[in-house]
């Protein structure tokens, strides 16, 4: 589940990360108040205006501007709240702004100078670890810097026995180049950032930047959490975090019926039982000349309910010219989704779609009897490569 930068904020701030002063504001003038209230706990005479929405690289969009002024702050606010924000991570329509973020600025003047670093805690998938990977060069795409300067990428790999050890935060803070206070005030920030990371069940946190400020002390200037949704029943605090506004209609209302529902941009649908076989069904698809509209798993208890909410959230997508289902019975019986395709096909009605429906297992015979009787315009298949010759067929 992602979080907007407020919320991931909230969360480092309870494990002792350290994170400037913000309140989120849903119009100009919670926004100035907002800004009045940090001026009169921080004493900022500058503050930062940020869009919350669940996508990265916002400043490059507009979405995020430095205010030196109240008046500032309510004009940009304005300019805001409602505008479509585009970026590289939300596609051509953009995202509707609802909320933004006013924080105190902490790039204030000083002796020494401000510095802007990369870190990120994830899961490195090859060691089965977890890791944090950082870098000196901070406030970039980090896919640049990799492809550019890749000896200044580093990772720290953490050992889920003993946790994070106190060399390996120290190793993070000298190879960023700080020292002195920087260097403590650096160590402690990574080690709170990783017990974050593991007391929220996270799988993803990436702070870009994070900032040594010019008294040395060291924030998360951003902070993209993403927490797995695996583990949200121990966490309904952050399960009422949840911004349905953010994620796709579809998706959600997959949720409500237990559909584990992704949308892609193809032009097939697919809806299938058990993750491995949803992306087999995927190369099929792509094999025979198609693209996938959506992945799609119904999960085992496929009855004639749970296949027609399938069906009916498949061909909301304008996109989806073709419907393949590809079932294998195991738990469930191939003739009961046979059953529930007709009787789905028969509630749902009008649908101009061509349907493949590929049985496999449990009554599969059963099944396709039920689909070649059914007098409807549904192709019916064995073998998956009956079903892929269909797709392209049809496609």
């Amino acid at each position: 589940m992602n979080l907007h930068e407020y919320q991931g904020k909230s969360l480092l701030k309870k494990f002792g990360v350290s994170v400037p002063e913000g309140q989120i504001a849903f119009s100009r003038e919670e926004a100035v108040e907002a800004a009045k209230q940090l001026q009169k706990k921080t004493g900022t005479d500058k503050w930062a205006v940020k869009a919350q929405i669940h996508a990265g690289g916002r400043g490059k969009g507009g979405g995020v501007k430095i205010a030196k002024s109240l008046d500032d702050v309510f004009q940009y606010a304005g300019d805001i709240l409602g505008m479509h924000l585009v970026t590289p991570q939300t596609g051509k329509d953009g995202k509707l702004v609802r909320k933004v973020l006013i924080e105190e600025n902490i790039y204030y003047p000083g002796e020494s100078e401000t510095f802007e670093f990369y870190m990120s805690i994830l899961l490195n998938r090859q060691t089965g670890r977890n890791m944090i990977m950082y870098s000196p060069r901070g406030g970039m795409n980090i896919e640049q810097v990799a492809e550019e300067t890749p000896e200044e990428i580093f990772t720290e790999e953490i050992d889920p026995k003993v946790g994070i050890m106190p060399f390996q935060a120290r190793r993070v803070a000298f190879n960023l180049g700080l020292s002195g206070k920087a260097f403590k005030e650096m160590t402690k920030f990574v080690v709170a950032l990783y017990k974050a990371y593991t007391g929220v069940d996270a799988s993803l946190f990436e702070i870009n930047p994070v900032i040594k400020a010019a008294d040395d002390r060291v924030f998360a200037a951003d902070a993209k959490v993403v927490v797995d949704n695996s583990s949200l029943y121990r966490h309904p605090d952050i399960q009422d975090m949840r911004d349905f506004d953010e994620e796709d209609p579809m998706e959600v209302e997959a949720g409500k019926f237990d559909l584990n529902y992704v949308k892609l941009n193809g032009n097939v649908g697919c809806m299938v039982n058990g993750a491995g076989l949803a992306m087999a069904t995927m190369d099929i698809i792509k094999l025979s000349g198609g693209d996938p509209a959506n992945f799609l798993d119904v999960g085992g208890a496929a009855d004639s309910k749970r296949v027609e909410e399938a069906f009916r959230i498949i061909i909301k997508d304008p996109n989806v010219k073709a419907i393949l289902v590809n079932i294998f019975g195991g738990i469930v019986r191939c003739d009961a989704v046979a059953q529930g395709v007709v009787d789905a096909y028969h509630r749902i009605g009008n649908i101009d779609i061509p349907i493949i429906v590929r049985l496999q297992g449990t009554n599969a015979e059963e099944g396709k009897k039920i689909i070649d009787e059914s007098g409807l315009k549904v192709h019916s298949a064995i073998r998956l490569q009956e079903a892929a010759e269909l797709v392209k067929e049809v496609v």
